[in-house]
């Protein structure tokens, strides 16, 4: 025997025994491609439906139109005809929530995942996300459930609408009147894109993992001062007045900074754990870039670092508990104040008579962020000078410093490698305009922040 032939025999023969041991192990489904044990296994109709869906979603990801139109017949009319649809339809619904449980294991919660669904596809995509996450999560009970997930299910509205599993995919095509084949190919696409979606930071616990008993509650001091901050940003928000905004704004903050400054001293001489946490929120469309900007500079004013998931449409923010609350509270009322002055100002046309209002707003936003930017800092400094000269100063800036060091380790550690998004201007009006809202809505001294 040659040399090559020993080697075609050994590998063939160690092919076979380790078939042989996933064999005489019960691993499901092992066929027998090299026909060493007799006639192969013949598929089920329920393993031909998973393999055709497999191959669908990778012809989807290849790209490969002919391909993944044959997959998408293929199932339409099922394995075996008509007695396989309820079987393909059972091999859809249990592949999406597999691959939804395996997005949670990646980070993702059920809001991000829709909001992803939507972004990357249609509004029906998302609706199809919703119905999986619902089925998901039968098989978890209420207390093991994170508050913050129950929170998102519910503003989600994610029920259970359908009767029998087997039925979903055609009720479902029935309720968006869709046909059978564009039922598939949605539910394929969703499929490609939860199994493509890359694993992110993971919050808090995921579905089973939660324990009540272990969870801290907030103190009442905490809850107190966050309904105080929330009445005043309202007023802020509902005035027509620029100087009662500002008024009710600076209030709010000059609230969140003492509290900032009290807590941190509290942990330091309890000795009790403090540690930073991490939070996403939703940045939407349209114009994201100024939007991110603002977050940004409003949380590292509150000593939080955040970045900008681009793709997705969130921004991720690291800090703790209190100042990330505090950050998320002053920038949703900035994000509305500046909005409602965006949309009062009236941009006009060129001087070749186009409408200016995208590049307008575009502009106005990104100089609000920017100037909002200018007076947090300015503000820090102030901040820092009057901590300096204070009798605490001893205690409380080494306090603050150790802060900020948890801070940023914690978010380098995530965020090894950055990349820069520049914001360009092209609207003069807007970016002058934008500047003034934002200093009608200024922060001042000591009621602006405590430290960065």
């Amino acid at each position: 025997m040659g040399k090559n032939s020993r080697e075609r025999h050994k590998a063939k023969r160690k092919a076979a025994d380790a078939a042989q041991r996933r064999r005489s192990a019960g691993a499901p489904g092992v066929d027998d491609p090299l026909g060493l044990f007799g006639t192969p296994r013949i598929p089920s109709q329920r393993q031909l439906a998973e393999q055709i869906i497999d191959q669908a979603i990778h012809a989807q990801h290849r790209e490969e139109t002919a391909e993944l139109d044959r997959c998408h017949a293929l199932l339409s009319a099922g394995p075996g005809g008509a007695a396989g649809v309820q079987v393909v339809n059972r091999a859809l619904l249990t592949t999406l929530l597999r691959e939804v449980e395996q997005a949670w294991r990646r980070g993702w919660q059920p809001a991000e995942l829709v909001r992803v669904a939507r972004r990357q596809h249609t509004a029906r995509h998302g609706r199809l996300m919703v119905d999986a996450i619902a089925a998901q999560m039968r098989g978890y009970p209420t207390v093991t459930v994170d508050q913050r997930w129950q929170s998102q299910l519910a503003a989600l509205d994610a029920q259970v609408w359908w009767e029998h599993d087997d039925h979903y995919v055609t009720a479902w095509g029935e309720r968006q009147d869709l046909d059978r084949t564009g039922v598939i190919a949605t539910v394929i696409e969703l499929l490609h894109l939860l199994a493509t979606l890359p694993a992110i930071e993971v919050v808090g616990p995921v579905p089973g993992e939660a324990r009540p008993a272990a969870a801290t509650p907030p103190a009442d001091l905490d809850l107190r001062m966050l309904d105080r901050v929330r009445a005043l940003l309202a007023k802020a928000e509902s005035t027509d007045f620029p100087e009662e905004a500002d008024a009710y704004t600076a209030k709010a903050q000059a609230l969140m900074a003492r509290h900032r400054i009290d807590h941190a001293l509290l942990v330091a001489t309890t000795g009790k754990r403090d540690q930073p946490a991490t939070r996403r929120v939703s940045i939407d469309n349209p114009y994201e870039a100024p939007k991110t900007l603002l977050l940004q500079v409003v949380a590292e004013a509150n000593s939080c670092r955040a970045v900008w998931m681009k793709r997705f449409g969130f921004t991720t923010v690291v800090g703790f508990p209190t100042d990330l609350d505090s950050a998320e509270l002053l920038f949703t009322s900035l994000l509305v104040q500046a909005t409602r002055a965006m949309t009062q100002a009236k941009p006009s046309t060129d001087k070749y008579g186009r409408n200016t209002t995208r590049s307008f707003r575009q502009s106005f936003l990104t100089a609000y962020a920017s100037r909002i930017g200018e007076r947090l800092n300015e503000a820090t400094e102030d901040v820092g000078r009057e901590m300096t000269e204070s009798a605490g100063a001893a205690q409380l800036l080494p306090v603050l410093a150790a802060r900020d060091d948890e801070v940023r380790d914690v978010f380098e550690k995530q965020f090894p490698e950055l990349t820069r998004h520049a914001t360009t201007i092209s609207n003069r009006e807007g970016w002058a305009s934008g500047r003034a809202a934002a200093d009608q809505a200024s922060l001042h001294g000591s009621q602006a922040v405590a430290h960065n």
